[in-house]
């Protein structure tokens, strides 16, 4: 198994992982996602889901985590030795995307597929309208227009 096949599998394994009470950014599974990255409870908890995974399979599998321990996701995106594109025609299941809101604000979490202009995948602190500030982790489609780029396992 391949270490994108790996992470994939660990993220769909959360699928439905959800904040207790909603709205905290808490609750047993999200305090341990937060604690992967030395956070605590009370924290946007994408990026620290992103890496929990990640340290799974990296775990498993016997391979080195390229992901820096970080809650942040653009500062994920600018200082992790992973290999990075922006072109959706290099994406493969189990890549981490990135999404840019400005003011220092992202999102990100693993492609499932991609199946031409849309995006499937599974993501943490998410709801059922896709928003950065959820209480789930969720498969959710994205349009390919949605990203800043992509990191590649």
């Amino acid at each position: 198994m391949t270490l994108a096949e790996k992470v994939l599998a660990v993220a769909l394994s959360q699928e439905g992982v959800e904040e207790h009470p909603r709205g905290s950014n808490a609750g047993p599974e999200v305090n341990q996602y937060l604690k992967s990255v030395g956070l605590g409870p009370g924290y946007p908890w994408c990026m620290a889901f992103v890496y929990w995974c990640m340290q799974q399979a990296t775990t498993a599998l016997g391979v080195k985590n390229e992901l820096i321990k970080t809650g942040g996701v653009l500062l994920q995106w600018r200082t992790t030795g992973m290999k990075k594109v922006q072109s959706i025609k290099s994406v493969t299941p189990g890549a981490i995307f990135i999404m840019e809101y400005g003011n220092g604000f992202g999102h990100t979490g693993f492609v499932i597929s991609v199946d031409g202009n849309k995006v499937y995948t599974i993501e943490g602190n998410t709801n059922d309208q896709g928003s950065r500030e959820g209480f789930t982790v969720a498969k959710r489609t994205r349009l390919a227009t949605s990203f800043k780029g992509f990191l590649i396992p």
